[in-house]
């Protein structure tokens, strides 16, 4: 007599179960999100019994941003995530390879905003797209506007400002990185590209055709990475923000960040160069100094700064570039920064 033996197997959902799963927590987060106003002040006033005052409104900001941005952050960045697998660094090499510099400066810039990278990859996304035959100057467009005008800093600064700052700041970046790339593509600077980077030849990669499941589970992989990796800054930042929103008095920063002091912009670009943060840390940081009366110019140079000048990448970049090039990349992009800070805080 034969026996058969019953293995145990894990049950995974399927494609529709995995549909409807998604499509409930979609709801269930919106639901959760139009809530969170009064929830905030429900567990201020009524669960902790803050009386009003400065710890009360800091605290409630701090209950109230920090879910709404995590909500929000998470969001964008799955779905960025499930466009990213379109437009891979790979696919942005080979579409960028022999391009003018101008029309290649833009669909550098605009490739750059679709695949935002960590300092960490500077060198290797350097040295692939100039063997693959990309002009410096095309290059430097991409390598600005992915750290700069990335889906972290959209997302945040839609949710806390709206869709106008956020539209303002993806704007003024990309003709940053446009105007800058273009700028060092005309000083003519390959000289001061290390000798060797030359010497390496190209390999082209593969993009192979990916099912939506995949697509999905990038998704997900990008939330696992990205929002697992910035969820503290974006705490922190907002704690930060809080105590300036409770704290600080009213138009107190009025005085030497508002638009009458000339030498705001300069100062929050020195300050913000040698910084290393990233956008889910300042951008909270960035909202309370805006409620207590900085300009938004001088704030969005500072920002800017911070996130497309950090000493980190500089550092990274010396692996391949003199200190010439370097300097001059410096130089032009804190350039483009000053010129917006100061035509916002003239038009705003």
């Amino acid at each position: 007599m034969s026996t058969v033996t019953l293995g145990t197997t894990r049950a995974h959902p399927s494609p529709p179960g995995r549909v409807l799963i998604m499509v409930s927590l979609v709801v269930a987060a919106a639901v959760i999100y139009t809530q969170l106003q009064p929830l905030a002040h429900f567990i201020t006033n009524d669960v902790f019994h803050v009386p009003a005052g400065r710890l009360n409104a800091a605290l409630e900001f701090f209950l109230f941003e920090v879910p709404k941005v995590l909500l929000l952050l998470t969001a964008v960045v799955f779905a960025i995530g499930v466009v990213r697998t379109w437009v891979t660094p790979e696919r942005a090499r080979r579409l960028l390879a022999g391009r003018r510099e101008t029309s290649g400066n833009v669909l550098a810039a605009l490739l750059g905003v679709a695949t935002p990278f960590c300092s960490c990859s500077a060198v290797p996304l350097f040295i692939g797209f100039v063997t693959a035959g990309v002009p410096l100057g095309v290059t430097f467009s991409f390598l600005i506007a992915a750290p700069m005008v990335n889906e972290v800093a959209l997302v945040l600064l839609f949710g806390l400002f709206g869709w106008k700052v956020a539209a303002l700041y993806l704007t003024t970046g990309l003709a940053i990185a446009i105007l800058a790339g273009w700028t060092i593509g005309r000083l003519r600077l390959e000289r001061h590209v290390e000798p060797w980077v030359w010497t390496i030849e190209s390999h082209e990669g593969s993009d192979r055709p990916m099912r939506w499941y995949e697509r999905f589970s990038a998704g997900r992989s990008a939330v696992r990475e990205i929002v697992g990796k910035v969820w503290i800054y974006v705490i922190l930042g907002i704690a930060v923000g809080a105590g300036i929103h409770g704290y600080v008095p009213m138009n107190f920063l009025a005085s030497f960040m508002g638009r009458g002091a000339w030498w705001a912009v300069p100062i929050a670009v020195l300050l913000g160069v040698p910084m290393y943060a990233n956008a889910a840390g300042i951008i909270p940081i960035v909202q309370a100094l805006l409620e207590k009366g900085a300009a938004l110019g001088t704030v969005l140079a500072f920002m800017m700064s911070v996130i497309a000048l950090s000493l980190p990448e500089m550092i990274i970049l010396r692996k391949v570039l003199r200190p010439a090039l370097i300097a001059t990349f410096v130089a032009i992009v804190a350039a483009g920064i000053l010129t917006v800070g100061y035509l916002f805080n003239f038009i705003l």
